[in-house]
């Protein structure tokens, strides 16, 4: 059974050695941002084999209580864009 819900979907992703990543798009059934405090992408994983699947992710929840698209521990954001800060993975839409 698949069960369709209405997400945020990730518009881009920077991270290209992500096995979800193919050609800049992120392409896990959904993702979950945050570890309470920090934005990341906790979704992300290093790997040389790469998705073939052709679906958009989703944003199926958040953790970080702080930002302003948080709703429920959801995202209520139209869409977020994911890229690197530093070293980690973080949601770029994140907002106080």
């Amino acid at each position: 059974m698949i069960i369709a819900t209405d997400m945020p979907e990730v518009s881009s992703c920077a991270a290209t050695e992500c096995a979800y990543n193919t050609d800049s798009s992120c392409h896990a059934r959904a993702i979950t941002v945050g570890d309470g405090e920090h934005p990341d992408c906790d979704t992300f994983f290093s790997n040389s084999h790469h998705t073939s699947r052709q679906r958009n992710a989703g944003v199926g929840a958040c953790k970080v209580t702080g930002c302003s698209h948080n709703s429920d521990f959801e995202c209520s954001a139209d869409k977020i864009e994911l890229g690197y800060s530093g070293d980690t993975v973080n949601c770029l839409t994140y907002a106080h």
